[in-house]
């Protein structure tokens, strides 16, 4: 069988940048296609994806299961999409499950402290003092996410005008915390233990979490989509206030373009892996 870890998951100690790891995939020879039939076998709690009959496995070989047949099923229509060659490229939502499973679910409490930390600096409390549309298009955009972490957790954010840094209060950050480790836990005892269903499933909620929030530079906008508040597609728009702005100003970079275009369809991933 073709030895193809490499390409599916970041390597030890490598950040996880959906960006960098598709350039780097560009530049790599695709593996060949090696099986035939995919499918979902259900077993002890989770659902498998089968490749011709056989449990796929992550690149530490771990089984290829996730908590919910939906999932898995998206898994496996991702898989059977690849034709001739194998393309991790295009494949974003068998890496964060890759990466959920093999690391993330061993360093849970480091990966939510990640998280975490965007909200002490969060891209939703600096803002533009000019000119007034802009001004105006990112309180349209954010105020309302922010009124959303006030009433719905209890964190409230004081605003900075340009990149001036500002600290964000103890129990602000405290409540993104619990709200995060709520969401991740399923409301459940923490993380669940090492190995169960449970932990598992909170592990691909965290890694999910994970890549929206540095996807997005916000982790109220992760929290936001992983909590209903927000979809994905919004969240992405609101994200993308300054840069569009911006565009419209000057046009468009086609390079730009491109790359933002493969770290939408991370984020579509992200919420689907989260959801």
């Amino acid at each position: 069988m073709t030895d193809f870890s490499k390409d599916l998951a970041p390597a030890p100690g490598e950040a996880i940048d959906p960006v960098e790891l598709a350039r780097r995939d560009q530049k790599k020879h695709l593996p060949r296609r090696f099986w035939k039939e995919t499918g979902v076998v259900e077993e002890n709690g989770r659902f498998a994806l089968s490749l011709d009959g056989r449990r796929a496995k992550t690149p530490a070989k771990n089984v290829l299961a996730v908590p919910s047949r939906a999932l898995a099923e998206a898994v496996a229509a991702e898989w059977d999409a690849q034709t001739q060659t194998l393309d991790p490229a295009a494949m974003p939502l068998t890496r964060i499950i890759n990466s959920a499973l093999d690391g993330v679910a061993r360093e849970m409490e480091a990966t939510l402290n990640e998280v975490v930390k965007y909200a002490g600096s969060d891209l939703l409390v600096y803002r533009a003092g000019e000119p007034e549309s802009l001004v105006a298009e990112q309180a349209a955009a954010w105020d309302p996410v922010l009124a959303w972490a006030r009433d719905a957790f209890g964190a409230r954010f004081m605003l900075s005008q340009g990149v001036t840094f500002v600290a964000q209060p103890d129990a602000s950050i405290a409540a993104v915390r619990a709200a995060a480790l709520g969401y991740v836990s399923g409301r459940s005892s923490a993380f669940g233990a090492p190995g169960s269903v449970a932990h598992e499933a909170a592990a691909l909620r965290l890694a999910a979490l994970h890549v929206m929030t540095t996807l997005t530079g916000s982790a109220l906008l992760a929290l936001a989509v992983a909590r209903g508040s927000l979809d994905a597609q919004a969240a992405w728009a609101a994200a993308h206030v300054d840069e569009d702005f911006q565009i419209r100003a000057w046009g468009q970079d086609a390079e730009a373009m491109a790359r933002r275009e493969r770290r939408w369809l991370e984020m579509q991933a992200a919420a689907t892996v989260g959801a």
